[in-house]
């Protein structure tokens, strides 16, 4: 390959890399942590007593709550797992928020008394978890919106670009080189070694999550394209299976069947399906239907939801089979294949296990990739110049050096303070969830602050010890409350939730390591380095711009 066209390659690697870097650092580190939601949830959220009815008595509890609470008609959820019921339960967004804004909703329940009563309450939910998703989906931005999920896709393009470009850059010496790694003093040619054994390493990897994320930015414009264009404005009737337009009398909720009766025809049509959800959608009219969410281990699945059938909550007939796991065509198994490799909701736990650390190595390479780059535009000591001064570093590299730190270990910081409030904020503040969002946002951007104040060499070393300090916080807290539980915190004892606080434990152990060698590296490396921030006095300037000499 001609050099001119490396050269280029190697120039559009790094420009759509330095663009999207600090985004991505965030959507890849947060992703990392969403893969273990639920788990996040159940360690953030009280001990509950769940009650649960038969299934044959659902249909009292739904038709009085329905009555009394009308806006529920929209939507609402029974979890059916096994052969009994949970709570009815509902959601209502803010006013004027979007349609995908998970922050912005409120959660309702209602559960039938002994005495035939329905008792309909607002149920505080934990946010954390859809908080860190959110900042996964928007690359750190505060709403799930579609401007923001348009940029999101704007950056997972330039990712994309940045893969092919440095692919190709990669190819002349990919032979003679591939997977070395050259640990000795040159400690650039170290990182550069480890950036690009790690970036060729998970190269499919990353290729399907720029892909898969790009498209799941612009899906709404995809949709509402395709309906125009393709399906004459009739693509929901067409997923739904609708043989005849949409009943334009409001429906009467009464008719509606048991909900054991549709478990039967479900089951029926799809035995390998184990259902855990069944969301009524527009029981009221226009084209009612109830989204049937379910798992099977041993098939593809849709997402963490798992597959999904679809049913007339009044006729029982089947709307669509599309997405049930085992019992797809070839459309949907390559579009469900794209929602798996993204999400990783295939394999179980080794793969969630797997995407995890490759979602980490996945931040830990862009990061790295900031750092390669404003090295390589720092100033370097010249040994010909009389005095042999050190150089003073671009006002340009020094802000970028500022920003990388600041942006990607106040992402960190953010994260855990966020994770411990979780459980020292309960019961003590009025929102908890307001109170997340203003937690992580305040250490993220007091972090960035701190970064410009001190320059990047420096709060590199102090951030990380902060970060690793907050990440440990998270094992720590649910110690205090197992030891102390009249501070009003609690403990799970479940495997998911110690997870939690193992995972914990080990990043905040790696980030330690890591604040170590960056320590290590500002302070006794070398002085004409832009990550230098040497302990020395003016007068000892002399002899340490010696040492810089190669």
């Amino acid at each position: 390959m001609r050099s001119e066209l490396v050269r280029i390659y190697k120039v559009v690697h790094t420009w759509t890399g330095i663009l999207s870097g600090m985004a991505l650092f965030i959507a890849f580190y947060a992703g990392a942590i969403t893969l273990f939601k639920q788990p996040l949830v159940h360690w953030a959220t009280p001990p509950a007593s769940a009650s649960a009815i038969p299934l044959a008595q659902t249909p009292t509890l739904i038709q009085r709550t329905l009555a009394s609470h009308p806006e529920a008609t929209r939507s609402f959820e029974l979890d059916v797992r096994g052969d009994a019921a949970h709570a009815l339960e509902w959601t209502r967004h803010e006013p004027h928020a979007d349609e995908h804004d998970a922050l912005s909703v409120r959660h309702f329940m209602a559960t039938l008394e002994a005495d035939g009563t329905v008792r309909s309450r607002e149920v505080p939910r934990s946010h954390l978890g859809e908080l860190i998703d959110v900042l996964h989906r928007v690359v750190g931005l505060p709403v799930d919106s579609d401007a923001n999920r348009y940029l999101m896709g704007v950056v997972a393009s330039l990712y994309f670009m940045a893969l092919f470009s440095g692919f190709v850059v990669l190819l002349p010496s990919m032979l003679k080189d591939l997977f070395a790694f050259r640990v000795g003093p040159n400690l650039k040619r170290m990182w550069l070694d480890a950036h690009n054994i790690v970036g060729l390493g998970s190269f499919p990897f990353h290729v399907v999550i720029a892909l898969t994320a790009t498209v799941f930015a612009f899906h709404d414009a995809i949709y509402a394209a395709q309906d125009m264009l393709v399906h004459d404005g009739k693509l929901g009737a067409l997923l739904r299976g609708d043989a005849a337009p949409p009943e334009k009398q409001p429906l009467d909720p009464a008719k509606l069947l048991a909900p054991d009766q549709l478990v039967a025809r479900i089951t029926a049509v799809a035995p390998d399906l184990e259902l855990t959800t069944l969301r009524y959608m527009r029981v009221t009219g226009p084209s009612p239907t109830v989204f049937a969410f379910g798992h099977n281990p041993r098939a593809l699945e849709f997402r963490a939801l798992g597959g999904v059938i679809m049913i007339d909550p009044y006729s029982g007939r089947i709307q669509n089979t599309a997405y049930v796991p085992g019992q797809q065509g070839v459309p949907e198994t390559v579009l469900t294949s794209a929602f798996a490799l993204h999400f990783g909701s295939f394999g179980g736990a080794p793969v969630k296990w797997l995407y995890f650390v490759l979602g980490l190595l996945g931040a830990w390479l862009v990061y790295s990739g900031n750092l390669l780059w404003i090295e390589s535009r720092g100033r370097k000591l010249k040994p010909h110049v009389a005095g042999g001064a050190l150089p003073e570093q671009r006002r340009g590299v020094r802000l970028m050096a500022a920003a990388t730190v600041g942006v990607c270990l106040g992402a960190v910081c953010g994260i855990s303070l966020t994770i411990v409030c979780a459980k020292w904020l309960h019961g003590h503040v009025g929102d908890l969830n307001a109170w997340h969002r203003g937690v992580y946002y305040a250490a993220f951007f007091a972090a960035i602050a701190w970064s410009f104040l001190r320059g990047g060499a420096r709060a590199a070393v102090e951030l990380l010890r902060v970060a690793a300090g907050l990440t440990m916080a998270i094992p720590l807290t649910s110690l205090v409350a197992a030891l102390a539980p009249s501070l009003g915190m609690w403990t799970h004892t479940e495997p998911a939730a110690l997870a939690v606080d193992g995972i914990a434990s080990i990043i905040a152990f790696g980030l330690l390591r890591v604040a170590r060698a960056t320590a290590k590296r500002v302070y006794e490396g070398r002085l004409d380095s832009v990550w230098s921030a040497p302990r020395a006095t003016s007068s000892e300037a002399p002899d340490a711009a010696t040492q810089a000499m190669p």
